[in-house]
């Protein structure tokens, strides 16, 4: 259940309207990489993992319900930004005299010029947030992103609070307004929390690599191929061990030939792993007996019922009984 308070999570504030940045903000409203967004990708995650993973459960949605807190915050923010625009454009008896709310003519025709561009903002919301991102592109559910597996979510998550991140982070160099400023720091900063909460949560999942339960081909796994011409670098993506496997990271400096010399790979020897196919097959039949008991456990039904929840008193739910309608 959602019980909303009236008050907001972070006490936004603007020193003056400023019509451009309110267009501007809309990106976090109703954006790919918004508060929305967020949201609503969080939420849909997290009913997958009820049973399972209550933990991760709690996670997610105590986070999807802390973004929405977020979307308010922008939402008033706009909103506040557009102060002065929004009762001239209510001013329908009488001509509206934008000019004076936006400091001069020229600003007036900078305002005509950004409602051609987005005219929805301006024209048919009447000056209120739209669910668009900056130029007036509609929210759309294809931001959503899930995999139904936890430890490939948990990665989406700490890609989309990267996204938001930075966005927030852009954003601050287009206004001076020091109270704007303050607010989108407070979001950035949430972003930063969120990411790392989802980190620690992957952790705590093992294994958690590579996601989902199927292991990489060893024979693939550790090959790095240079598919450039030119000067050639070296790093811990293609020397050394690789980082969550462990296996001895092989170059192929010649990827043409190579191909060639496998026959399409298909000939292609593992080398510089301990892994081999047989061992790779049980490892696939262990992890998918494991994570089919974790699920099968968690939602079998109780005393014949499939129940969501289960509240404070501890009550049974009731079996209606099949009794025969009377005329």
């Amino acid at each position: 259940m959602f019980h909303h308070v009236k008050e907001l999570q972070f006490n936004a504030r603007v020193s003056k309207p400023d019509v451009r940045f309110a267009k501007l903000l809309l990106e976090q409203f109703g954006g790919p990489n918004g508060e929305l967004k967020a949201a609503m990708q969080y939420f849909v995650q997290a009913f997958g993992c009820r049973k399972t993973a209550p933990d991760k459960y709690d996670m997610l949605m105590d986070i999807a319900t802390e973004e929405f807190s977020h979307l308010e915050i922008v939402g008033a923010t706009i909103q506040m930004l557009l102060t002065g625009v929004n009762g001239e454009l209510k001013n329908a008896a009488d001509e509206s005299d934008l000019t004076k709310v936006l400091d001069g003519t020229a600003a007036k025709e900078d305002y005509i010029h950004e409602a051609m561009v987005n005219p929805h903002f301006f024209i048919v919301s009447g000056g209120t947030p739209t669910l668009t991102d900056s130029v007036g592109n509609p929210w759309s559910a294809n931001y959503i992103m899930g995999m139904g597996d936890l430890t490939a979510d948990l990665r989406l998550n700490i890609g989309a609070e990267t996204s938001a991140k930075m966005v927030y982070e852009n954003l601050m160099k287009f206004t001076d307004d020091i109270y704007v400023k303050e607010s989108l720091r407070y979001l950035m900063t949430r972003e930063v929390a969120h990411l790392q909460m989802f980190q620690a949560a992957l952790d705590t999942i093992q294994p958690n690599f590579p996601p989902g339960i199927l292991q990489s081909d060893p024979r693939y796994s550790n090959k790095y191929f240079n598919m450039s011409q030119g000067e050639d670098y070296k790093g811990p993506w293609n020397e050394g061990v690789s980082p969550l496997m462990g296996e001895e990271w092989k170059v192929i400096q010649d990827p043409i030939q190579h191909v060639k010399d496998t026959n399409g790979l298909l000939e292609e020897k593992s080398r510089g792993t301990d892994r081999s196919e047989k061992s790779v097959q049980t490892a696939n039949k262990k992890l998918s007996a494991k994570r089919k008991d974790e699920v099968d456990k968690a939602t079998a039904p109780k005393n014949g019922i499939i129940s969501w929840s289960f509240y404070q008193n501890n009550e049974k739910p009731k079996v209606k009984e099949n009794i025969p309608a009377t005329r």
